[in-house]
């Protein structure tokens, strides 16, 4: 059964959500604090996270961020806030999707299971991909004082390591290997996931913006990994010479 923690401070919400979702084979564990949740998240594995945003101890906003770096699966805000700036601060922190309270339950369950599907097909394509690719992927990629190692899992930006998630090290693998060439959206997705590109599915642009972080490239014009607009993503082959 489909298992997911319900962060929410909201008796009544938490209740009709899990409810709802419990008749449609989806198990939910409530947590009423966000200073509590990542302990429960951590103890109970979920298959999908959602937040409330406005929760006692810790945000919505600021668990998603800390939660991230550890924790691979969806995460989905669920709140009342209808603000664009919210949305796209979310999306910048790492959730998968943001989603209203007023949105329909019928329309709220098949967005939940869009992404449990998306992340099984992420966790079944990254088995088979380490374990059909591994002989050819034992080899080190070189770009200037940048360095990607697929047989130790480290990426390095001259003397600095870069921490990244198997996902984020899986993308960069995928943008890498095709240095110079541009990666549209639906190949990404298919490689990666196995899945094509519905039109709406941000994870892509997300991972990208967090990947860009972490390796230094401006967020504003980005030089390393380049937004070609409306085709997709190149990463540039010659701009690792310096480390920032």
């Amino acid at each position: 059964m489909t298992k997911i923690v319900f962060v929410e401070d909201d008796p009544e919400v938490g209740s009709l959500i899990a409810a709802w979702l419990g008749k449609h084979d989806i198990d939910v564990i409530i947590e009423t604090r966000g200073d509590q949740a990542e302990m429960v998240i951590a103890r109970e594995n979920p298959d999908l996270v959602l937040l409330d945003i406005m929760l006692p101890g810790k945000d919505g906003m600021s668990l998603c961020r800390d939660l991230r770096p550890k924790w691979e699966g969806p995460i989905v805000l669920l709140t009342s806030l209808d603000s664009d700036m919210n949305h796209i601060l979310s999306l910048e922190m790492g959730a998968s999707d943001y989603i209203l309270k007023t949105t329909p339950p019928a329309v709220l369950l098949a967005r939940l299971r869009l992404h449990l599907r998306q992340n099984a097909g992420t966790r079944q394509s990254s088995t088979q991909t380490a374990s059909a690719s591994a002989p050819r992927h034992q080899q080190a990629i070189h770009f200037g004082t940048f360095c990607i190692d697929p047989l130790n899992r480290q990426v390095t930006l001259g003397k600095e390591t870069i921490l990244l998630s198997t996902a984020d090290f899986e993308l960069l693998w995928e943008l890498a290997s095709h240095a110079g060439q541009i990666m549209d959206r639906d190949m990404l997705l298919k490689n990666l996931r196995g899945v094509s590109y519905d039109g709406l599915d941000r994870s892509v642009d997300v991972a990208i913006s967090r990947l860009r972080k972490k390796l230094h490239d401006s967020a504003t014009e980005p030089y390393r990994i380049k937004t070609i607009r409306n085709k997709g993503y190149l990463f540039a082959p010659h701009a690792w010479e310096t480390s920032h």
